[in-house]
């Protein structure tokens, strides 16, 4: 009622393929919910371009189902404006030919965000080699 090596074997291979198995569903998981997650930020950014032209294009026929937000938009731009205005000047500025440009750094591949980092800042992606 012993093992053999042979047995102790398979088993031990077993174990190896199903856990190489079960990383390889868990790679494509990652991969699947990364490209949802893409295409949920493409659509949150289709919609504010939507919106973006629907309040300048009809800035004064403004239907009342819409009204709040697109008020509390133009309140937001206006007190971006207020915040920008308040900003310090700079008084002392490096001439443009002293300053080294700064590497681009990598591209998303899902969000298309330039970063210098292993993982994208917006998305969370892991960056790819460029």
């Amino acid at each position: 009622m012993g093992f053999s090596i042979d047995e102790l074997t398979r088993k031990a291979k077993d174990m190896a393929n199903m856990a190489v198995d079960k990383t390889k569903d868990a790679a494509d998981l990652v991969k699947i919910n990364m490209a949802i997650a893409g295409e949920q930020r493409e659509i949150e950014k289709n919609y504010r371009i939507i919106g973006e032209w629907f309040v300048n294009e009809y800035e004064g026929e403004i239907p009342e189902a819409v009204r709040e937000g697109v008020d509390a938009v133009m309140a937001s731009r206006a007190r971006i404006a207020e915040l920008e205005d308040s900003k310090p000047v700079k008084e002392e500025s490096v001439p443009e030919e002293d300053v080294e440009a700064a590497p681009a750094g990598k591209k998303c591949p899902i969000c298309g965000a330039e970063s210098d980092s292993k993982f994208c800042p917006q998305c969370g992606a892991p960056m790819g080699e460029e």
